[in-house]
């Protein structure tokens, strides 16, 4: 064998050793490549089997043995890769080595640090910074601050700088006096010269200090700037990446939220409190002044409508000249209702204030959200609102008084309302006694207080347009809903006001008393009217006893009968006779409620049944039984509480009670359970039949709106029940109010009151649940792609029209940004969620009107929205900025007021969603 043989043989044997030894051989560099890749490949292998917790523990083993040379290798690995972004050492450092870098910083730069991000501003604003400066300068605080108040030392360095005493040697030398001899005129002359040209120095270099901040800023600080009007606080707005990097925690967020609602402006008022700016010369939204005239030589009549009341255009156009009016929203916020006060007044002091709105004897429903009672009157901002009310009244000595259209005298929590209002406002405020029953019908009843000229309806309305809309508010909120559907987009640019009251007076004059004259039917609807209320008087006449009796035989020979019973009402009338006066009107209105009942069971259920007994069968015993089986039964139930009024009011007298019979009634209020239960089903069976029945449809068309049946149709006659538990809870608590607490059936009025309101809490409930429900039904189909809106709790307050606008360049100075319009929005603000939605509208050839369409764009959760005001510039008005985590959009209002009552209302609803 050759020598080469020999080593080739021996080349393999060291080949075949080395490939399954534990040791990479060096002489073989390619043989060593290759097993090195294999192993690699293997551990690869390896690697992919395993879970995710062995991974970790094997690349701690590997790091665990690489020197650092191999460390800084895989660190800058990542660095190239993936970018990391720069570390805050203010949030890595320990806060004790924040603090003393933050040291060496003057008070300027300290100013500075804290515009830069929330960390820093609470860092750079803690006492233990600014209580050596002050210390410094021989700057105390008067007091001690609390373990939770902060930046007490900042605030106290701050207003001592601002109140140092800032001049020339010249001036303090005119002041204070000085030891030098006195100048002649020339070198005086020189000095003032010298002091001109230093103070033109001094602010030409402020000017280009304030133009290099300018140019140095970030652009998201661009935006805090200041303007004459508007100057909210500096404060950071989060961008989308970085809010993705820092990852901000739900409490911290909740926190920056309410921080950037705290820096939007505010406005100073005649109290000393802060809010928007005033503006003058110009009428406000929804204020409306009935007289020509600029000034007024006297003090004016002012009211306040609530849109909340059915048909407000019509008691707009009942107000009387020289009164103003002012119609608010019921969704804004008490500022915002305080801000158009003021803009109506324009400075002066009403003579008389009335606030006409939604209510009833215990509490006033004024906005959304705020329904002033007992409960909730001393709460700040409830407090702080009625004082300042009762400011822009002349004081009682004057003749000043608050008329509330609500009736709180009616019941003790209502009188006590009253009570502790005139003792934080210093006012006389009186309310209606609420006797009168029906559809706002306590308006024209007796009112609290002593006896004036006239009643307070007619200082600020006409009576007989008043007094007809009071009777007929039901009918005239559902033709005005169809009217306003037709009005509103040709009044959409005008006042609220002004608008109401162009289509109150469109009523009006559709129901002038010549159109109603001219109708035989009508006319003889009334002659039949007027004959049933005369046999109802007479026979209200024989009830009411012999006093009655002596009255008319004094009204057939007294010829001047109202003299007398203008005399009569102004007699303050003792406790028993209210007491009786309020059962007998009780009782009275229970007997027109039964003789509706009884409408129902005559014209429409016995008819039906008959048909249907003779084999000529209008409806099925089925849908007989689902449309009037409830209400029978509830006209059987009221028929009997009503034989035990009528019982109980024949042999009345003071001590006799009223209380034990409703309590009787109140334990069979299943029956009126049963009819709320199924009254959905109801009204659906009767349109079903209406459409798929022949014979039904035409018993309905015979037998609705008709003389016996008042007018109404069947529907219409079924509202009775769900409206008459307010009347009773009006008539209980006044009722209890003037019966006496050592008497007997006082504890049962309690008793029955606490019945009948619980369950008229229950037919509310219902009745919000379905008007929500249709609310966000009609929501979801006019906005294409909106998402399921309903939800439990969820109520909408308000919507608002704005315009959205994009910066063409943010790297500017604030105020000389330019914006473009992009498209509308239309913003859709719910109680936990802001709903936002591109508006766009389509004209149709050769018609005036047009169509607003609706697409869906995002929602947002009210806690998650920053806020941020943008100061109006010579390019830009009304503006604001919403940010939510994946967008921001810039709008701008039409007016400066839809602006304010917006943000007021936003505002409003995050708080109360992050105090969720």
């Amino acid at each position: 064998m050759s020598a080469g043989d020999s080593s080739r043989k021996t080349l393999e044997v060291e080949t075949y050793h080395t490939r399954f030894s534990a040791w990479t051989p060096f002489s073989n560099k390619s043989l060593n490549r290759q097993l090195f890749q294999e192993r690699v490949a293997l551990i690869s292998h390896w690697f992919d089997l395993w879970t995710n917790k062995q991974r970790q523990e094997f690349l701690f083993t590997i790091f665990l043995r690489c020197s650092k040379s191999q460390l800084k290798f895989v660190q800058d690995w990542f660095s190239e890769r993936i970018q990391v972004a720069k570390v805050d050492f203010s949030t890595v450092l320990p806060r004790f080595i924040s603090l003393y870098i933050f040291s060496f910083l003057n008070p300027k730069d300290l100013c500075a640090a804290a515009q830069v991000s929330w960390p820093w501003k609470f860092l750079t604003e803690q006492d233990c910074l600014w209580m050596p400066k002050c210390i410094r300068f021989g700057w105390f605080l008067p007091y001690t601050p609390t373990d939770n108040e902060f930046g007490a030392w900042k605030h106290h360095y701050i207003a001592c700088v601002s109140n140092l005493d800032w001049q020339t040697p010249r001036e303090a030398a005119a002041i204070y006096g000085t030891l030098n001899e006195p100048k002649r005129e020339e070198e005086e002359l020189e000095e003032r010269q010298r002091e001109k040209c230093l103070r033109r120095k001094i602010w030409e270099k402020i000017v280009l200090r304030k133009k290099e901040l300018f140019k140095a800023r970030p652009p998201w600080v661009s935006g805090t700037g200041c303007s004459s009007l508007l100057k909210p606080k500096c404060q950071p707005r989060l961008s989308q990446t970085v809010r993705e990097r820092v990852g901000l925690h739900e409490a911290l967020e909740k926190q920056l939220v309410l921080a950037s609602l705290e820096t939007l402006p505010k406005r100073s008022n005649i109290s000393g409190s802060h809010s928007y700016p005033l503006l003058s010369k110009k009428n406000g939204h929804g204020v409306y002044k009935n007289d020509d005239s600029s000034s007024y030589s006297s003090q004016p009549h002012f009211i306040l409508i609530s849109s909340r009341i059915p048909a407000y255009e019509m008691v707009v156009e009942s107000v009387k000249a020289g009164v103003i009016a002012v119609v608010y929203e019921h969704g804004i916020t008490l500022e915002s209702l305080l801000y158009l006060i003021e803009k109506a007044l324009d400075g002066w002091k009403a003579q008389s204030l009335g606030l006409f709105s939604d209510g009833d004897s215990r509490e006033i429903n004024l906005l959304q959200g705020y329904k002033i009672g007992i409960k909730n009157l001393l709460r700040p901002d409830v407090r702080n609102f009625w004082e300042k009310l009762g400011s822009y009244v002349t004081t009682e000595e004057e003749g000043g008084h608050v008329d509330i259209f609500v009736p709180l005298g009616a019941s003790e929590a209502g009188m006590e309302v009253l009570s502790q209002l005139a003792q934080l406002t210093g006012t006389f405020f009186t309310a209606p006694t609420g006797i009168a029953t029906g559809s706002y019908q306590h308006i024209l009843s007796d009112w609290l207080g002593p006896p004036r000229e006239g009643a307070p309806p007619s200082v600020y309305f006409s009576q007989s347009k008043l007094q007809m809309w009071s009777s007929l508010t039901d009918f005239l909120e559902d033709t005005l809903k169809s009217v306003r559907k037709q009005l509103r987009p040709l009044f959409k640019e005008l006042q609220k006001s002004i608008s109401g009251r162009m289509i109150g007076q469109f009523m009006f004059d559709t129901m002038s008393v010549a159109h109603v004259l001219s109708n035989q039917e009508t006319a003889q609807a009334l002659a039949d009217g007027l004959v049933e209320l005369s046999k109802e008087g007479s026979e209200r006449n024989v009830t009411e006893g012999n006093s009655q009796d002596r009255k008319s035989s004094l009204s057939k020979n007294d010829l001047n009968l109202e003299a007398l019973v203008q005399l009569e009402r102004k007699l303050q009338m003792d406790s028993a006779e209210k007491r009786t006066r309020v059962v007998r009107e009780l009782l009275q209105s229970e007997r027109k409620y039964v003789q509706v009942l009884e409408i129902v069971r005559d014209v429409y259920a016995r008819p039906l049944k008959a048909a249907l007994s003779s084999n000529r069968a209008i409806l099925s015993a089925v849908n007989i039984q689902i449309i009037f089986s409830d209400v029978l039964q509830i006209l059987s139930l009221n028929r009997r509480f009503l034989d035990n009024l009528r019982g109980r009011l024949q042999e009345w007298s003071p001590a006799h009670c009223v209380g034990e019979i409703v309590i009787k009634f109140g334990s069979q209020l299943n029956t009126y359970t049963n009819f709320f239960n199924n009254y959905p089903v109801v009204l659906k069976t009767i349109e079903k039949c209406r459409e798929m029945i022949p014979a039904f449809r035409a018993f309905l068309k015979r037998h609705d709106k008709t003389i016996v049946t008042k007018m109404l149709n069947l529907p219409e006659l079924l509202l009775y029940p769900s409206r008459r538990f307010e009347e009773y809870i009006n008539l209980l608590y006044a009722l209890r109010l003037h019966t006496p607490a050592e008497h007997v059936d006082h504890g049962d009025l309690t008793t029955a009151i606490d019945q009948i309101k619980k369950y008229k809490g229950y037919i509310d409930q219902m009745k919000q649940n379905i008007t929500m429900k249709d609310q966000f039904s009609e929501i979801q189909r006019i906005i294409r792609g909106c998402p399921t809106l309903s939800e439990v709790n969820r109520y909408l307050i308000r919507i608002q029209e704005v315009a959205q606008l994009h910066c063409c360049d943010e790297e500017i100075s604030f105020s000389l940004r330019l914006y473009e319009h992009i498209r509308d929005l239309s913003l859709f603000l719910f109680n936990d969620v802001l709903l936002v939605s591109s508006r766009g509208t389509s004209h149709t050839p050769f018609e005036r009107t047009s169509k607003t369409s609706y697409q869906f764009i995002a929602s947002v959760a009210l806690h998650r929205i920053f806020v941020e005001d943008i100061p109006d510039s010579k390019y830009v008005k009304n503006a604001f900025i919403l940010q939510g985590p994946n967008h921001e959009w810039i709008c701008a209002t039409e007016v400066e007021d839809d602006k304010f009552q917006w943000l007021s209302v936003l505002q409003n609803a995050i708080k109360s969603s992050i105090e969720k």
